[in-house]
């Protein structure tokens, strides 16, 4: 698994590392003994000479070194989920009454790893929102908390790890700011950033994220115009380990298994970098819920449910992989010069809503497993208005390889289903070698577009105005 704080471990030596005491030999830390200006959205980390281990015991303890008041406790004997490898139950269990390891995220609770080891870094994920600006802090950890083969840890005893937080944050009114692991800029976590970002702002904020590997859990709400820009998606990546069984249904009524996820949003915007979701299952990469989102320039991987959309969206010059159903549609999305990758299954069950349209491939690539279908309709075992009797993808100019000579499908059929409204359509589709698809073989409830009799329509579906309720997007 890859980690943050490994492309900066070099970095370590920038900050200030004054010793206040005795520490664990030969166990760097992060921020360094008596460090200043460091961020409050900071994490711990613990380099060691060899990978360490986590316990499932001992306590990691945050104190205000002013008064030697507690902020923030890790208790290791709680677990971090009831399938903490992501591969148990799905379903929402309202009777289980453990307590699992939880961290509020943008106002909604989340199971997670308090910490996570990769090679010889164990970095320590304090719960948000806990350290303050001007503020002094002195962190504990119990013996049990991590070990090494080599026996080089024992703990870090009280007062040989304190560190001093920045003055203060952004100055009022700052429309700008920037996001580096290493601590040298604004905010050390993409979560931090979003959580000083304002709500419903009338003017654009942007978020810089400078090269790196961001492996933290993303979710925000109530935001607008937000431009979240990375350096490229070849270099700056978000990333987690969740699922629908890692973080299963609650009672709140939100999804909680993507690795970035925002709901209730408009004129957002991501670009240049790639977001990972590290499980497999029902585990998106992206959940977009929202007005007129933006997606420049992504790399965006997942697994079943890879994107899920709600609302409206652009998304052009970006890259969607996943294991089946890689699209989930609820929203009107419109596809420009993309690619999508489907591994395993059908490459999106469309599930549009009456009186708007759903996804809009145009100019782009679809590549299979050599059995998949453009979309599916199967029976969900709740009668006609759960299968989507509006369902619309649309595919103009499309380059398609290794997908079934069926091409979508299955469609449940009648009685219990009506497809007369589904528009499951193609026009000018070719396979990798720029030939065009043979179409014989096509499912009957699909259409196939042609010249001149339907030039009006493929005018219309390639105008993202058309498609998006009126809106004609603006690439920042």
């Amino acid at each position: 698994m890859m980690r943050t704080i490994a492309l900066v471990s070099g970095l370590l030596s920038l900050v200030s590392c004054a010793h206040t005491g005795p520490r664990a030999p030969d166990v760097e830390q992060f921020p360094a003994p008596g460090a200043k200006d460091v961020n409050i959205d900071t994490h711990l980390v613990l380099t060691f000479p060899v990978k360490p281990t986590i316990g499932s015991a001992g306590n990691i303890t945050v104190r205000d070194d002013a008064d030697d008041r507690i902020v923030d406790t890790l208790d290791l004997s709680i677990p971090s989920s009831p399938s903490p490898y992501g591969n148990g139950s799905t379903k929402a269990n309202y009777t289980d009454k453990t307590t699992y390891q939880t961290n509020i995220v943008g106002g909604v609770d989340f199971y997670f790893f308090p910490i996570i080891v990769t090679d010889n870094f164990a970095t320590i994920y304090l719960h948000n929102n806990r350290l303050e600006y001007n503020r002094t802090y002195s962190v504990t950890v119990d013996s049990e908390v991590l070990s090494a083969s080599d026996g080089t840890f024992d703990g870090i005893a009280p007062g040989s790890w304190t560190f001093t937080t920045k003055p203060q944050g952004p100055s009022a009114g700052a429309t700008s700011v920037t996001v580096d692991a290493s601590g040298t800029a604004d905010f050390s976590t993409l979560q931090g950033a979003l959580d000083w970002a304002p709500s419903n702002s009338p003017t654009l904020t942007t978020i810089h994220i400078r090269p790196g590997m961001y492996e933290e859990l993303i979710y925000f709400q109530y935001k607008s115009n937000l431009l979240i820009r990375g350096t490229s998606r070849n270099s700056t990546s978000v990333a987690y380990p969740n699922n629908s069984a890692f973080n299963p249904p609650n009672r709140q009524g939100i999804s909680r298994r993507p690795a970035f996820s925002f709901k209730g949003v408009t004129d957002i915007q991501l670009s240049d970098f790639s977001i990972t979701n590290l499980y497999r299952g029902q585990a998106e990469a992206l959940l977009i819920d929202g007005a007129r989102i933006v997606l420049s320039n992504m790399y965006l991987n997942g697994s079943g449910d890879a994107l899920t959309t709600y609302g409206t969206a652009y998304i052009t010059d970006s890259t969607l992989v996943g294991d089946g159903d890689t699209i989930l549609g609820y929203g009107s999305v419109f596809w420009n010069r993309s690619s999508i990758v489907t591994t395993a299954g059908p490459v999106s069950w469309t599930r549009t809503p009456q009186g708007v349209h759903g996804n809009v491939l145009v100019d782009c690539s679809i590549k299979g497993d050599g059995n998949s279908t453009l979309a599916r309709l199967p029976d969900n075992s709740g009668g006609v208005a759960a299968n989507w009797p509006y369902a619309e993808m649309v595919l103009i100019n499309t380059t398609v390889e290794n997908i079934s000579p069926v091409g979508w499908g299955p469609v449940d059929a009648p009685p219990r289903f009506d497809a007369r409204n589904v528009r499951f359509w193609e026009y000018g589709t070719v396979d990798g070698e720029g030939n065009a698809v043979d179409y014989s073989k096509r499912l009957n409830v699909s259409r196939q577009l042609t010249s001149p009799e339907d030039d009006e329509i493929v005018r219309q579906y390639s105008d993202p105005a058309f498609v998006l309720g009126g809106w004609t997007p603006i690439v920042l």
